[in-house]
């Protein structure tokens, strides 16, 4: 796990919201950051890595596939995550809990 995937773990594995996220999920061929079973709901953590080269249209192939499987993906920056993990946890909750 990257740097801003273990701060977001560190306040999500506590089921804040009493929201069960699995972390380093596998689904199909691919391996999500964070998922909610019960919300379909992919967590993908995007460094800079994810804007380079090709990673942009295999991202965007990834998320037609995640869709096809009824599940829903949001992605956040690491930037974000590093600047403030407790807003960032704050707001996937809210998120969760509205859904």
């Amino acid at each position: 796990m990257s740097l801003p995937e273990v701060l977001l773990w560190q306040i999500l594995r506590k089921q804040p919201g009493h929201i069960k996220f699995r972390r380093q999920h596998p689904i199909g061929r691919y391996i999500l950051d964070f998922y909610v079973l019960e919300l379909k709901l992919g967590i993908e953590i995007d460094g800079e890595a994810h804007g380079m080269d090709d990673r942009p249209e295999r991202d965007e192939a990834r998320d037609r596939w995640l869709a096809s499987q009824g599940i829903r993906v949001l992605r956040i920056a690491a930037t974000d995550v590093l600047a403030d993990p407790a807003a960032v946890a704050d707001s996937i909750v809210r998120l969760c809990t509205a859904s």
